[in-house]
């Protein structure tokens, strides 16, 4: 056996004694071949104080000295904490034991007996209980001092017939009288064992026959309205034989308006029977108001009635308090869910942002695309448009690629020029899942107008990619501007401030993600080369 698997008895044993009930009886009746403890509890003051006391246990030999027990004394005993344990008791193990503990001793006899013949119990050790007929008879199978070890557990009535559910819940009748066996399977050690717990039922005639009554008031005032529903309940306690209606007037018993439900009875804890029955007026009429509605419950020995008598109901004004409380709690929500949606909108970029984050969320992973974004800029660099190269270049790569884990692709580090390389853009573009636009004033003079249209047309088009403008130069202040960029949305459309967006937490750069594909923050360009896409001729 594995280290694991004997700590783990070790521990369950330690569990297992701690929640055995102690054993109060001094003459105990056991079956052989059973489990059984034996568990000392109420240990003195003195005891409790010294942390070191250790309890011993005895077996009594009559004349002779007593035996200390141990785990060498028998293969069947074990000793945990404070209870001994038999697995399992045999004719044998029959006789006197002690436990001791400092100055604190008990004592206990036990008593072993076999089962009867051909049957699953003994008679010495069978619990009775007497149940009056009708009464609930309940019983259920449970054995809280082993449950940790039980994985099968059987009920029998007489040892023959099995129960499909090992309890039973039901009212009395004579024909439930016999032996009921809990059979309790448990495994250790390899080894199984059956524990029995066997209860002797016996059905008596009951003689608890109660005066009938109804519940509440014997007066019972209804408002109602008129033109409404309106439902009369009147309970009762009874016998099962009793008469339990309601007195209907002539002209009620022919109105469909006018319905006496059927009883609806339960057994309650003392053995009486509760009772209601439910009178409904579907639609009250003039009629039906100030008339006497009588519920009754009756038997050859008293009878007890019950008034309901209908009356119109006052329609009353809210009161002022009230009124004026709901308005201000309606106002107070109103202001509050107004605040909660226009908080939402500030900051919903942010609120996009950490949603990402804390989900992990990863919507590159299936489209098939190779790059996050193709970045369009003006690829000649003159000192009068510097700036938005270095950007495009530099800036853009080192915090979308080395911060966030983006993979852009740009023209002058990831294609190297040769043959077809019109067609190898449009390739790119149609490989990526958003097209960067860097806006300028001379980036409409340039080459840079043969990415635009290709991109445009995918996005706008074939709906392939979607566009994120970034201006250096105000769009308004360019003259000749391609009508399909003043169709984008003016949230794709992000304006770069180098005093306001270097750093990384500025809005310009929230904004920016918020518009790039959800993707988990894994660098992908840590001091490696990115090789070219394009081979040279």
């Amino acid at each position: 056996m594995h280290r694991e698997e004997l700590f783990l008895i070790l521990w369950i044993l330690i569990v297992k004694g701690a929640s055995k009930d102690c054993t109060n009886r001094p003459q105990i009746y056991v079956v052989a071949g059973e489990p059984f403890y034996l568990k000392h509890c109420d240990m003195s003051a003195s005891v409790h104080k010294n942390e070191t006391a250790a309890i011993r246990w005895f077996k009594g030999h009559g004349s002779h000295e007593d035996v200390e027990l141990n785990t060498a004394s028998s293969p069947r005993i074990t000793l945990h904490s404070n209870v001994l344990e038999f697995w399992p008791v045999e004719l044998e193990d029959e006789g006197t034991y002690f436990s001791q503990v400092g100055n604190d001793r008990r004592k206990w006899t036990l008593n072993v007996t076999k089962r009867n013949e051909n049957s699953c119990f003994s008679e010495k050790v069978v619990n009775s209980k007497c149940i009056e007929v009708e009464k609930s008879l309940h019983i259920k199978c449970e054995n809280p001092d082993y449950s940790e070890l039980i994985y099968d557990t059987s009920l029998y009535k007489n040892c023959k017939e099995q129960f499909k559910a090992p309890k039973v819940l039901k009212n009395a009748e004579f024909g439930d009288e016999g032996y009921y066996t809990c059979v309790f399977s448990v495994r250790r050690l390899g080894k199984q064992y059956n524990i029995t717990k066997t209860t002797n039922v016996t059905v008596v005639k009951g003689n608890n026959k109660i005066t009938p009554a109804i519940l509440g008031p014997k007066l019972d005032t209804v408002g109602v309205e008129v033109g409404k529903y309106a439902e009369l309940n009147c309970t009762a306690l009874l016998n099962k034989n009793d008469l339990f209606y309601w007195s209907i007037r002539k002209e009620d018993r022919s109105d469909p308006n006018v319905q006496e439900d059927a009883n609806k009875t339960t057994w309650i804890s003392e053995g009486k029977l509760h009772a209601s029955k439910t009178l409904r007026i579907w639609k009250v009429t003039e009629k039906n108001l100030n008339v006497s509605y009588n519920c009754t419950v009756t038997n050859e020995e008293a009878t007890d009635t019950k008034r309901f008598i209908l009356e119109r109901k006052e329609i009353t004004d809210i009161p002022s308090h009230v009124f004026m409380r709901g308005i201000i709690m309606a106002v107070f929500i109103s202001v509050a869910a107004v605040c909660v949606v226009i908080l939402c909108v500030i900051y919903k970029v942010d609120l996009v942002l950490f949603y990402r984050r804390l989900v992990d969320r990863d919507e590159t992973l299936t489209d098939g695309k190779t790059y996050d974004a193709f970045v369009s800029y003006l690829k000649e660099c003159h000192p009068e448009n510097g700036e938005e190269y270095t950007f495009a270049v530099e800036i853009l790569p080192r915090v979308l690629e080395k911060q966030f884990g983006y993979k852009l692709c740009i023209f002058e580090r990831d294609v190297v020029p040769g043959k077809a390389v019109v067609d190898e853009i449009h390739s790119l573009i149609e490989k990526s899942r958003r097209l960067i636009i860097v806006l300028s004033k001379s980036y409409l003079m340039k080459e840079s107008r043969l990415e635009l249209e290709s991109g445009l047309h995918e996005a706008l088009v074939e709906r392939k990619i979607k566009v994120i403008l970034i201006e250096f130069t105000p769009a308004s202040s360019i003259t000749f501007l391609p009508p399909s960029l003043k169709l984008l949305k003016s949230y794709r459309v992000l304006k770069w401030k180098a005093d306001k967006s270097l750093s990384h937490n500025s809005r310009f750069w929230k904004n920016l993600l918020y518009l790039m594909p959800a993707k988990s923050i894994k660098p992908w360009r840590e001091g490696s080369e990115v090789m070219p896409v394009l081979s040279a001729p």
